[in-house]
């Protein structure tokens, strides 16, 4: 397997993160990216660099506008006098504005949907070289390769068109899924983060050439609060083309194994040519941000059944925060993944 992965998505570390009414240590570290790649090599992926890419091969997916704050947004903050290491706004617009502030911090606060989502200088770097990354596996897949993986960070699932929010900027599963289509005529995305694609869903909303699958713990309990419910099936021409399946916060293998054979079921209907998976690891029973009961085999099980639909198939990278177990839980889920593509091959050899 193909994995990809850039050093310089390392470089974006904010410091504290609001949490629960208090200011915690930013648990979307660095560190998580190295104990990942340990785990994809454990796994025998043979890791490349990602190729380059530009803001106009996001504008499929982002806003110009947001895009632009994101990339020149921290040069144009640094230069307000006293202002500190990370632009973070403390006022957001919950009723459409009648004009939009020219200023930095006013621009700011329209692009972020909550206080997880600092921009430092360097958090461009990251977040590009993050996009790159998923853009290089999918592109991978395009090209003939059966599977790829992308080792993202940050993450992306929760970025809107135009917003960030929870660790995310960039949303590197939908710039995976609009690529593939480049070549494949129908897209499935399949979310097993223990958080709600909302970012995700909110961009596919309204496409039918686009199927969006979210398995998390219940928003009613949970992150992201606002979006996740099952009766969110898609709008226009996607109507019924998005899938949620809510499960109680701190479910077990059982439980998930279950939601995710239900995903199989609707993808297997919707017919898609390739397939787009949003890894969340944080649904382990070890994961600091405590939303499932997963185990490390529980993740194996589901790369295997995910491997059955036989679809040329992008693994991009979204949560699992610091655990002793995050580097394994991302090398059995690529080893699950890698048997039960094995397991589909001998049978049809059969």
């Amino acid at each position: 397997m193909k994995a990809v992965f850039s050093a310089a998505q390392l470089a974006h570390a904010p410091r504290h993160f609001l949490n629960q009414g208090k200011l915690v240590d930013y648990p979307e570290a660095p560190e998580r990216a190295r104990l990942l790649l340990a785990g994809a090599k454990a796994a025998g992926a043979q890791v490349f660099a990602p190729r380059r890419f530009e803001l106009e091969d996001y504008v499929y997916v982002h806003t110009k506008p947001y895009l632009e704050m994101l990339e020149n947004g921290f040069a144009e903050f640094s230069q307000i006098p006293g202002a500190g290491p990370e632009l973070l706004p403390s006022l957001r617009p919950l009723v459409r504005p009648t004009q939009v502030s020219s200023h930095i911090l006013g621009r700011a606060g329209g692009f972020m949907m909550d206080f997880s989502c600092a921009i430092t200088k360097d958090t461009w770097r990251s977040a590009h070289a993050s996009a790159m990354t998923a853009l290089t596996a999918a592109d991978f897949v395009v090209k003939g390769d059966s599977v790829a993986y992308a080792l993202c960070r940050p993450p992306g699932h929760h970025a809107y068109a135009a917003a960030a929010g929870g660790f995310c900027y960039l949303n590197n599963t939908a710039l995976a899924a609009q690529h593939m289509r480049s070549r494949f005529r129908k897209v499935a995305v399949l979310d097993i983060d223990v958080h709600h694609g909302n970012g995700t869903q909110a961009i596919f909303y309204r496409r039918a050439d686009i199927l969006t699958i979210s398995i998390h713990a219940d928003p009613d309990q949970y992150y992201p609060y606002y979006w996740g419910y099952a009766s969110e099936t898609g709008y226009a021409a996607g109507e019924g083309q998005n899938l949620n399946i809510p499960l109680p916060v701190r479910s077990d293998d059982r439980v998930w194994s279950e939601a995710l054979l239900k995903a199989i079921d609707k993808i297997k209907a919707f017919e898609p040519a390739a397939l787009v998976v949003a890894l969340g690891l944080d649904a382990h029973e070890d994961d600091p941000l405590a939303g499932g009961m997963v185990t490390t085999s529980g993740f194996e099980r589901m790369g295997s059944r995910i491997a059955g639909l036989n679809l040329p198939t992008v693994i991009v990278q979204e949560g699992g925060y610091l655990n002793e177990h995050l580097g394994d839980n991302l090398s059995m889920f690529l080893v699950g993944f890698q048997g039960g593509r094995e397991q589909f091959v001998d049978a049809g050899a059969r």
